[in-house]
């Protein structure tokens, strides 16, 4: 009975003994203090009303405080390795990517993973791959080159894994496609290399501080994105040592399961990545390190071909690239009632975007309409 209302099984700390007191028999049991603290009742779970303490003569709810506190002493700092305090957990998102790896992803795998624990207890390695992760990402999409204006914000929930399918489709669906041509060859740029994006999201995901409980931040700008992480690098690390390749981990745990996946390699070629996307650009990533937070800009390989000149005219000609491409094709008259503009002025904008190969111009005289490049 005990062994199947009590986890962690408690039954070798647990004595009885059939004693007499006042001419009748009683039944005496014993407890010894556990070594796997916080013991908890199988229906309750690791929660207040789960976990009892000795006070005085009777006995109270722990605090979420104390069940804390209680796993840590037990399990150690490593946050990974800790017991969740939520042991209802579904893996529905990291099934299916093993599944279509035509990898197991049964009990043994699980602990040999480190999702379980040598008593069948869900750790927090397990939490953050679960559809009850409590850490989250927020994106959000700017007008221009600062945070004046938002044009979307989404926050991105649920298991690591489904995150970085979700947030990578945003973040393509904002990744623009620029086009020119040498003669007959049409030839495609994206604003972003997809392999830095890859890198940089990873990078956040992976290697973030799970024990704090701030969102990680990606912000995508007109000239870059930026990835901002929760928690710099481990102590005793120089950003120096990593841009040379050095490949040290804060969530092992974490990190094996994707390199189980074959999302990540074990050598942090992460960084060097990232910066071979950019090898034969002008524009470079920037990499920033503080003692909490750890920040990725990666620049729009496309953003040199945007007019320089006026900030008022910038600001106008890309509210007309986004509305040609978001329309496809439009006229001039198009342009002039969408933003209250005079003939002359929409005229002079749309000569200025043509020549510079940022729109093309398509037919002629009232016939004329305008694309996207």
């Amino acid at each position: 009975m005990i062994r199947d209302s009590i986890r962690p099984d408690i039954t070798m700390f647990v004595n009885y003994k059939i004693t007499k007191t006042q001419g009748k028999q009683i039944i005496q049991i014993s407890v010894q203090r556990g070594s796997n603290r916080p013991y908890y009742l199988a229906k309750k779970g690791l929660r207040p009303e789960g976990v009892y303490v000795r006070q005085s003569s009777s006995s109270a709810p722990a605090s979420d405080t104390a069940i804390r506190n209680m796993i840590k002493e037990t399990d150690g700092d490593n946050f990974e390795e800790m017991r969740s305090t939520e042991q209802n957990l579904t893996f529905n998102a990291l099934s299916k990517e093993f599944k279509a790896r035509n990898l197991d992803f049964g009990t043994k795998q699980k602990q040999t993973l480190k999702i379980l624990n040598q008593d069948g207890m869900y750790t927090n390695t397990g939490l953050l791959l679960s559809e009850q992760c409590v850490h989250s990402v927020k994106a959000a999409v700017f007008e221009g080159r600062d945070q004046s204006i938002f044009k979307d914000r989404k926050e991105f929930s649920g298991s690591l894994i489904q995150q970085l399918n979700d947030i990578y489709n945003y973040i393509d669906m904002h990744n623009q496609t620029r086009s020119t041509f040498d003669k007959l060859l049409r030839i495609d740029t994206r604003d972003y290399p997809p392999s830095a994006i890859r890198e940089a999201l990873l990078n956040l995901l992976v290697h973030r501080d799970y024990s704090f409980s701030a969102s990680s931040l990606i912000s995508i700008y007109t000239d870059r994105i930026e990835f901002v992480s929760i928690g710099g690098l481990l102590p005793g690390i120089l950003l120096e040592d990593i841009m040379l390749g050095l490949s040290v981990c804060r969530n092992k745990n974490l990190a094996g399961v994707f390199y189980r996946l074959h999302l990540i390699e074990a050598y942090g070629t992460g960084m060097s990545k990232i910066i071979g996307a950019y090898e034969n650009l002008t524009q470079k990533p920037i990499i920033e390190n503080t003692s909490n937070a750890f920040k990725i800009v990666l620049p729009n390989i496309n953003t040199k071909y945007l007019p320089q000149n006026n900030d008022k005219l910038k600001d106008t000609e890309i509210k007309i690239i986004e509305f040609i491409k978001k329309k496809k094709k439009v006229s001039r008259s198009d342009i002039e009632r969408k933003f209250d503009m005079s003939s002359s002025s929409v005229s002079r904008l749309l000569k200025s975007l043509t020549e510079n190969g940022i729109i093309l111009k398509d037919g002629k005289g009232k016939n004329t309409q305008y694309i996207s490049s």
